[in-house]
């Protein structure tokens, strides 16, 4: 028996909408992400406590055990990861989001009595599957536990072109028959054109593909709201799914690429891929002292943060690096190019961990006029996102993609591990310019060395 009235049931729902689209207002600015983070995990615990109150459940007991279980397992596990890990967390969250409306989808076809519930159930099982499938190469990608290069065989897209059709007779059999064997087929399908959609995507195109799956989890969540007649579902679904939709569609236009040739762009060469292969041209470069020297003595100095400062955990140094040349007079900006890191956003994150201004955080196209006023740019552990193969290279993997011109700065300093090429693994011409140093090892140790040297100067 429902403990309260469908009026009171109403509202509640449409508190908890209502928390998730300002909750994804907040998420729109770093100044107010925290506080958004904070709506809708409000909203989503007034719509968890909602259900328990209004529907009349059964096995409740098991119920509360796996929401135990999950609180018990999750808070520690998401405290442990990384910042540089951040990304596969997200693609897991999409897997699972996706997985779980399929499943629920599956078990709730018995009671289909509708073409239009027939037609949510097929949609969300196929949705949700290739979202689950997909959520978990994307993850064994970035946590290299598979190659990061496009995976493809021969004849690899008739294939999924004969799946597609497949599928979609498949559906259409699930919504005229209602057969679970059938929906356990469909799903079967939904899953293995994850794998295919996914494999052939590499390098430094997996970011964007996560958001891509993002949205066809929040698709499949929606129509799971259909489904399950919950509006709230209905609601959440369709703003991760719009939201997911526009970040793909900037992602992708940061790249200078299209959403297509970032999928399919593999079966003809288009791809990014990672590579391990190290350069042996000479290159000039530096001690500590050296680097502090070129900014101690420098007006105005440009960072570009990359997935290596994520890596060696810097940001701190590099923020006291930072705040120890403002102090000397030297003003200090960072530059964020928006696929910089594994996923959107990554660098705002990361140095907003470190208490670096808002202020001083400036995006690609605000940043890029004031390079050639810039005496050094200090580049740490970023790469494709600086390479000038963007613009000079035709038929490179980035090329059309919009960079950071660190190149017109009168010095470029690199911090770098080695020679390895970044993740579209592709040289940097950059590096082999006169007016570049590059300064070799863990961009935490170096950046203490050159912070010391800076302070002493």
């Amino acid at each position: 028996m429902s403990m309260i009235t469908p009026e009171v049931e109403a509202l509640l729902y449409l508190f908890a909408a209502v928390a998730f689209i300002l909750a994804l207002k907040g998420l729109s600015s770093p100044k107010s992400a925290r506080r958004g983070n904070l709506i809708g995990a409000l909203g989503a615990l007034v719509g968890i406590v909602t259900v328990f109150l209004a529907e009349e459940l059964r096995n409740i007991g098991w119920i509360l055990l796996v929401i135990g279980l999950g609180t018990v397992l999750s808070v520690p596990a998401s405290r442990m990861v990384k910042m540089t890990q951040m990304p596969q967390l997200v693609a897991l969250f999409n897997g699972v989001g996706g997985g779980a409306a399929a499943i629920v989808a599956l078990l709730e076809l018995q009671a289909a009595n509708t073409l239009g519930f027939l037609i949510a159930v097929a949609f969300t099982i196929f949705i949700g599957s290739i979202s689950f499938s997909g959520s978990v190469i994307t993850f064994a990608k970035l946590q290299e536990l598979m190659t990061t290069r496009p995976v493809v065989f021969k004849g690899q897209q008739y294939v999924m072109i004969a799946l597609t059709i497949l599928s979609l007779a498949g559906a259409v059999l699930v919504v005229t028959q209602g057969e679970f064997l059938l929906a356990t087929a469909l799903m079967v399908a939904g899953l293995i054109m994850g794998l295919l959609v996914v494999l052939p995507v590499g390098g430094a195109d997996v970011p964007i593909v996560i958001s891509l799956l993002n949205a066809m989890t929040g698709l499949a969540v929606a129509a799971s709201g259909l489904v399950l007649n919950n509006t709230l579902l209905l609601v959440g679904g369709t703003l991760v799914g719009a939201s997911g939709t526009i970040l793909t569609r900037a992602m992708a236009m940061a790249m200078g690429r299209s959403v297509a040739n970032i999928i399919f762009g593999a079966f003809k060469g288009g791809s990014t891929a990672g590579s391990t292969e190290v350069s042996d041209r000479p290159v000039k470069s530096g001690s500590p002292e050296d680097v502090a020297i070129l900014l101690g003595y420098a007006q105005r100095v440009i960072v570009v943060p990359g997935y290596g400062l994520a890596v060696a955990q810097a940001q701190h140094t590099m923020y006291e690096l930072a705040k120890a040349l403002e102090a000397k007079g030297i003003e200090v900006v960072f530059g964020i190019h928006p696929v910089a890191g594994r996923m959107p956003g990554h660098m705002n994150v990361l140095l907003a961990e470190a208490n670096v201004p808002y202020e001083v955080l400036q995006e690609m196209d605000e940043v890029n006029p004031q390079f050639k006023n810039a005496d050094v740019c200090l580049v740490v552990g970023a790469n494709d996102v600086v390479n000038p193969a963007a613009k000079t290279t035709p038929g490179s993997p980035i090329y059309g993609m919009p960079i950071l011109n660190a190149g017109d700065a009168k010095q470029v300093v690199f911090l770098k591990r080695s020679m390895r090429p970044g993740f579209a693994g592709i040289e940097n011409e950059l590096l082999y310019e006169p007016n570049t140093t590059l300064l070799f090892g863990d961009a935490k140790d170096t950046l203490t060395k050159v912070l010391t040297s800076v302070k002493s100067l």
